[in-house]
């Protein structure tokens, strides 16, 4: 096969897909070498992905390493679950047999026209919550002697109780042990770049230190451009960085990333504000932008393997969740598109050959994204403290606006939202504009306001979302005509629903005063269908436990 290196721009960055090396596990045990190229490329081959950031391992080495134990050599290849084992031990069976994943995936991004980068995640905790008390007991593949052996070099109880396992980086043996992990993999390999992902996960410092110790990190990225500029020089071609930051500058700089530093002085190419956990659809790309415009540095917000709720929970009708997941990621995308960036970054999209594609091919470019049906929507803001990952979403999605309580005002206002529209429709379209709001706890006898930029609205109708209980009718049986849960919706005018950010106020002027509970709007959204695509309802993406009334 030829290859195709000289047709990829060197300058030019449209979709960046990064794997998490999870396609090692993909395949029964022994995994063979065409296997695993077939899981790695299949998903994004003839997309518009034109950059692989492969994940190349976390703690360990997926290679013969002279820095980091191998994979398996911790536990004595004895695994705490049968995915552990199969994971390990695929990668352990192609270095047996004399094979390098990593040669051979960089080979096919060559000969696919794909630009390849080594993905270091910097801090990477997936140790279930587990303190330091645990670490002589814990039997866990991915946690090394290191970490067990130097219990002070971790930031235990000066973090969110999840973290505690997580390297503390104000200790120098710290940034050493990462440093001398990402110079053997860019030196051992041909990449076209390196990655550090700072945001998997963003605990480096003891809580409410990293603004002060921010200079660590700086100085950091300053040995990585070092080692980025003497491997341009030995290779005779770019060798970039990219990093993964916070959403915003303000939490970026809290967190101990000092990205103008960054930027204004050339540390980094590719610039990657992201959440922590899933999408944030409200990533300040504005400011990001403002601050790359003099500099050479490009901008590429990511999207994560979802974008609204933890576990779906904030998918509540009346689309299925897949489908409401695809028209919610499309009008994200077409809104940081339309902002100026450079291109999309896509995190933890783990598919195979057929169920991301579609995705794959529209979401790259305006062009290919205008005429596509969306879903704009304000953020939803979740951060649990109990339970699983707790504490990991804290410094995500800070600009959520819902759920929020509706309390009756003086002034007779309420929360406001601000939605940014992109949607200009073809004169052979057939357009549906629908505003629509969740409410919960709504109860006969409740009066709600709606305003669109400032102007009330009349023609708001009202449909019950059904929601059975399941004691006694566990599959779901029809009992209930009537829900505490509701859609408020109104059918919106081109001219009111014009390209530009629209102000959506809900305004609580009357509860019903036999019911204590507090009235809550949890979902905001603008509802866009350009007329070509079929709606699918016989394919079951909607929700069918849906009753309509008139309000």
């Amino acid at each position: 096969m030829q290859l195709m290196e000289e047709l990829v721009d060197k300058n030019k960055y449209q979709l960046i897909y990064n794997w998490d090396g999870n396609p090692h596990a993909y395949s029964a045990y022994p995994q063979s070498m065409d296997e695993f190229l077939d899981k790695v490329f299949g998903p994004i081959e003839n997309t518009q992905v034109d950059t692989l950031f492969w994940c190349v391992g976390e703690h360990q080495a997926k290679w013969e390493s002279k820095i980091l134990p191998v994979v398996g050599e911790h536990t004595g290849r004895i695994y705490e679950h049968a995915h552990a084992y199969n994971f390990n031990e695929n990668i352990l069976a192609m270095i047996e047999r004399g094979e390098d994943p990593h040669k051979e995936m960089i080979k096919r991004a060559r000969e696919l026209g794909l630009r390849i980068f080594a993905s270091v995640r910097m801090n990477d905790n997936h140790f279930g919550g587990a303190g330091i008390d645990q670490l002589k007991t814990l039997h866990h593949s991915e946690l090394t002697k290191f970490r067990i052996d130097n219990p002070e070099l971790l930031l235990g109880d000066q973090t969110s109780e999840w973290f505690q396992l997580s390297w503390n980086f104000e200790h120098e043996q710290v940034r050493k042990h990462k440093m001398d992990h990402v110079k053997e993999v860019c030196e051992l390999y041909d990449w076209d770049g390196i990655e550090l992902d700072w945001q998997r996960h963003p605990f480096h410092f003891p809580k409410g230190y990293g603004y002060r110790l921010r200079y660590l990190l700086t100085d950091f990225h300053k040995r990585i451009k070092d080692l980025a500029s003497d491997l341009s020089k030995t290779r005779n071609k770019d060798f970039s960085i990219a990093a993964r930051v916070a959403p915003t500058l303000h939490i970026s700089k809290w967190l101990g990333y000092d990205v103008n530093a960054w930027v204004d002085d050339e540390l980094i190419d590719l610039l990657i504000p992201a959440g922590a956990a899933h999408t944030d659809p409200s990533i300040n790309v504005e400011e990001y932008l403002e601050l790359t415009r003099e500099n050479s540095a490009k901008l590429f917000p990511c999207l994560d393997a979802r974008v609204d709720g933890w576990d779906f929970q904030n998918y509540a009708g009346p689309e299925s969740p897949k489908y409401k997941d695809s028209l919610r990621t499309r009008a994200v995308a077409y809104n940081y598109l339309n902002s100026g960036v450079d291109g999309l970054y896509l995190y933890n999209w783990h598919a195979n050959r057929e169920s991301r594609r579609s995705l794959l091919n529209e979401i790259a470019t305006i062009d290919s994204l205008k005429d596509k049906d969306k879903i704009y929507a304000a953020t939803h803001r979740y951060d649990p403290q109990t339970g699983e990952w707790r504490g990991a979403f804290t410094y995500d999605r800070v600009w959520g606006d819902v759920p929020v309580k509706l309390d009756k005002t003086f002034s007779g206002i309420g929360p406001e939202i601000l939605i940014t529209l992109h949607d200009q429709f073809a004169s052979d379209s057939d357009p549906n504009i629908l505003l629509r709001l969740r409410l919960e706890e709504y109860s006969q006898g409740d009066n709600v306001k709606i305003f669109w930029d400032g102007n009330l609205l009349d023609n708001v109708e009202l449909e019950y979302q059904l929601q059975e209980d399941a004691q006694g009718n566990p599959f779901g049986g029809q009992i209930y005509d009537w829900s505490s849960a509701v859609w408020l919706s109104a059918v919106l005018s081109q001219s009111i629903a014009d390209v530009g950010s629209h102000r959506i106020m809900v305004a609580l002027e009357k509860r019903n005063a036999q019911v204590k509970s507090d009235v809550v709007l949890t979902n905001v959204e603008i509802v866009v269908k350009h007329g070509f695509e079929n709606s699918d309802i016989n394919d079951g993406n909607y929700d069918r436990n849906i009753m309509k009334f008139g309000f």
